[in-house]
């Protein structure tokens, strides 16, 4: 089996469901649930920040990454979160430069509530479809003139490229990122083993 790589990029202030539900999502998948124990998930998840330092969440969570910008591997998938921390790396060029240059290599490219900031502020999201938490929507609109932003979608899917709501939406968008690849059977069967409802639909989840 060939396992797509998934980097999760990591920075301080970041906000903890952001990057640990995408990360429970894809280390959890598996093409046999029978075999769950015996073979591993078809995706490789990692997560990467600008140093190895460690990162220390919004709640004081302190987080150790597996690699740097500089050693960073190859990527099939790339997540992006948000939280606090984000408004902070808009203005870190170091970041918006990773990011654009791995951006231009994956497959799939992934953001998790203000992490969708983020793409916007490196230009990844220019003609594209694409929300975020619910807070930032104007912000976004207002930011962006060229996107489209989806006000009353959960994750918006604009060809490659996955947006989602706040914080527990990135659990909904890392499931769809498994439907696209394996099929909706392997992630309602991730979902199940999350004990997480699998989405009924995509409408958002709070009432604007």
């Amino acid at each position: 089996m060939t396992r797509k790589r998934v980097g999760i990029v990591i920075f301080n202030d970041i906000e903890v469901l952001d990057f640990c539900g995408p990360f429970e999502v894809f280390s959890a998948t598996r093409l046999n649930e029978e075999k769950r124990r015996e073979e591993p998930s078809p995706f490789e998840v990692f997560l990467i920040a600008e140093t190895l330092s460690y990162v220390t969440t919004t709640g004081g969570m302190k987080v150790i990454p597996q690699y740097s910008f500089e050693n960073c591997p190859r990527l099939d998938i790339l997540v992006v979160p948000g939280g606090w921390g984000a408004r902070k790396e808009l203005k870190n060029p170091v970041m918006l430069e990773w990011l654009r240059s791995r951006a231009a290599e994956v497959e799939i490219l992934t953001s998790v509530c203000t992490g969708s900031m983020l793409l916007g502020f490196a230009g990844l999201i220019d003609g594209l479809h694409a929300t975020t938490h619910w807070r930032s929507l104007d912000w976004m609109r207002d930011s962006f003139p060229k996107v489209s932003v989806e006000y009353e979608q959960h994750v918006v899917e604009d060809g490659r490229v996955f947006t989602s709501a706040g914080i527990s939406a990135g659990i909904d968008m890392a499931l769809k990122v498994v439907v696209r690849y394996y099929g909706k059977d392997i992630a309602r069967a991730t979902a199940v083993h999350m004990e997480y409802p699998f989405p009924a639909n995509n409408e958002r989840r709070i009432s604007l």
